[in-house]
């Protein structure tokens, strides 16, 4: 393996006692434990400038540890037969309706199933400018978020839709379940995310961090829950699912930032992607689209219901 090949990422222990492991796949996103340990029985983890072989090694605050990591732009993303919902399509961009469960684009530890392995088999072509590995994809949901993608076909659909995001133009609306009764009927959260000090699969409000704007609007009350829509002016990382958790009505569901013990059980946040509007790149006019939530979401209402 050549430089050009390598890619490599370093880590400072913050803490005592917790095993190598464990602390890898806590630091790195999208990185799977059983990947951290393939790595690490393989030789490519350093523990302070030595190779460390022995996935249960004890860490000390201030350990160096170095993940070596073949460079993604030098995978190959296989096309897979996978079902979509496509909700629109035309020469320049498709708006796909993601299920629940489903990763947006191969990561390591996880390189099939994947939404974009899906679009490898259904699309002739797509925008490149975000590398093999991540063709089309303009922005992104999380795995247990449901709902609606914008996926450009070429690189000029794919440059002005992500200028739209950029100057937050575009229309995106969410429904959700959150747990307890909201009593506002509306509201917004301000608050700016970045990326947790000492948890780094999690996000925090923290003074510093990227600027971040969610409006709700509360659809209908139940006895414990509440449904609501929200609306949002920028898109960080676990946006809704962390502003919601602040003022105290966490998504249901959310194995991250929800409650530990639920009336309604469910794996995953009850959370959809609705609504999606922008300037088409072609035609220069302001299409919208908007899907029907899917079962399991209205499974989730009917049980809200019925604790009445």
């Amino acid at each position: 393996m050549n430089e050009e090949e390598i890619e490599s990422t370093l880590i400072t222990c913050d803490q005592d006692g917790v095993r190598l492991d464990a602390y890898i796949g806590s630091m790195m996103s999208g990185v799977s434990r059983n990947y951290v340990q393939k790595l690490i029985e393989a030789g490519d983890v350093l523990l302070n400038n030595q190779t460390c072989k022995v996935k249960k090694t004890l860490l000390k605050k201030g350990d160096a540890i170095e993940v070596i990591l073949p460079a993604l732009e030098t995978l190959d993303v296989l096309a897979e037969d996978i079902p979509l919902d496509i909700v629109y399509e035309d020469a320049d961009l498709m708006i796909v309706n993601k299920p629940q469960g489903m990763v947006v684009h191969p990561a390591p530890g996880n390189y099939t199933g994947t939404l974009v392995n899906a679009l490898m088999f259904q699309a002739e072509r797509l925008s490149s400018i975000n590398g093999v590995i991540r063709p089309g994809i303009v922005h992104r949901i999380d795995k247990d978020t449901s709902g609606l993608l914008m996926i450009a076909k070429n690189d000029h659909a794919h440059e002005w839709l992500a200028a739209q995001l950029k100057a937050k133009t575009t229309i995106r609306e969410y429904v959700a379940i959150v747990n307890g009764v909201l009593s506002k009927d509306h509201g917004t959260i301000d608050a700016p995310l970045a990326r947790h000090a000492s948890d780094r699969k999690k996000i925090a409000i923290v003074n510093t961090g990227r600027h971040a704007i969610t409006h709700y609007e509360v659809l209908e009350r139940y006895k414990y829950h509440t449904l609501i829509k929200c609306t949002l002016e920028t898109g960080r990382t676990h946006q809704i699912r962390v502003h919601m958790a602040s003022i105290g009505y966490p998504i249901l569901g959310d194995p991250i930032y929800g409650v530990k013990s639920e009336r309604v059980k469910h794996t995953g946040q009850a959370l959809h992607a609705k609504k999606i509007g922008f300037i088409h790149p072609t035609t220069k006019e302001l299409v919208t689209f908007d899907s029907e939530v899917p079962e399991y979401f209205k499974v989730l209402v009917k049980k809200c219901q019925g604790l009445a």
